[in-house]
Parts: C-alpha cells; sequence; structure tokens
C-alpha cells in the first residue's frame, strides 16, 4: 500500500530565482521540486506521490544554452501509495449504481465493486439508491466498506489507476 522510495529528478530553476546565497538556491531547488512531485500525480511503477520526505543529494547545476536555466540533478526519499492484488483496504462509496458501487481509497477515485461480487447484498432503488443484505447491512453512498482487491488497471493518459474489488471473504463489507 505504502511505499517509501529513493528517486532521482532533475529540478530546471529559471535564471532569475538563482542567487550567490547558496540556502536561497536550495530554497528554490526545493520548491520547484515540491511542485513538480505534485504535478506528476502518478507512476504506473511507484503509484501516487504523497509526500517528499527528505532530499537526499543536489548535483552540480547544467546552465540550458538556449533558455539560460539551469537543470539541478537531486535524490530525494518519497513516499508513494499503489494498491496489489489480493490487499485487504477501505474505501468511501461515492457513487451507487444498478450494477455496482465506485469507492474512493486513498487517491484512487475508480474503485468499482460490482454486485456480482457481493453476493448477499441486492440493489434497491429510489431517490438514494442502496445494496440491501439479509441482516439489513447497507451499502449507500458516504458508508465505509473493506473490501479485498481483485486487480488493478493503470491509465497512462490519465495517469491514474482503477480497481476491481470484491467483498467475497471474511470480515470484508460496511464497515460500521
Amino acid at each position: 500500500m505504502f511505499l517509501k522510495v529513493k528517486l532521482p529528478w532533475n529540478v530546471v530553476i529559471p535564471a532569475e530565482n538563482l542567487d550567490a546565497k547558496g540556502l536561497m538556491l536550495q530554497k528554490s531547488i526545493v520548491l520547484r521540486l515540491l511542485e513538480d512531485f505534485a504535478h506528476k500525480k502518478a507512476t504506473k511503477d511507484l503509484g501516487y506521490y504523497l509526500a517528499v520526505t527528505t532530499l537526499e543529494s543536489i548535483g552540480d547545476g547544467k546552465i540550458r544554452q538556449s533558455t539560460g536555466e539551469v537543470l539541478f540533478p537531486v535524490v530525494f526519499s518519497g513516499i508513494t501509495f499503489k494498491i496489489y492484488r489480493g490487499e485487504i483496504l477501505e474505501g468511501i462509496v461515492h457513487k451507487v449504481l444498478k450494477h455496482g458501487v465506485f469507492l474512493r481509497c486513498g487517491p484512487i477515485e475508480n474503485v468499482y465493486l460490482s454486485n456480482a461480487k457481493m453476493a448477499d447484498y441486492k440493489y434497491v432503488q429510489g431517490e438514494n439508491p442502496v445494496f440491501l443484505n439479509d441482516k439489513h447491512s447497507k451499502i449507500e453512498k458516504d458508508v465505509v466498506v473493506r473490501f479485498i482487491v481483485i486487480g488493478t488497471k493503470w491509465l497512462e493518459a490519465e495517469r491514474e489507476f482503477q480497481a476491481l474489488v470484491s467483498l467475497e471473504g471474511d470480515y470484508l463489507g460496511p464497515v460500521s
């Protein structure tokens, strides 16, 4: 689920942000690294980027001839979030459909639980549709559900993951 990673990265600092004082340069590098890190969002191998924890090293800057910007190779440690098949996680229902529900789990928006994977639940339509079982357990919008991951899919264009999940197993379902 959470991974601690060490990553090399290239940080480009515009010429106007450079000055002779080392601390200001280091601050500019760290701020640009955090900004670039946030925009990257996720990768197939590491999952969603959550946080930069430590800046390990800053290499020598190389001036780009065309723009005058300076490129600094850096190495930093960070935390990422990636789900794997067989993991048991919790998510919050954000959409209820006739054929299943969509949940959010951490930064992942598209976690799908099909009605075929929640055997004893029946769809009950209405203004606020729900899935209900014989024990009056409800799966509806804003309910926390514990599930097992069946599979994941990486969407390169959106830079995000989708997951297919199930309630088939012990202690899975709505969490009270």
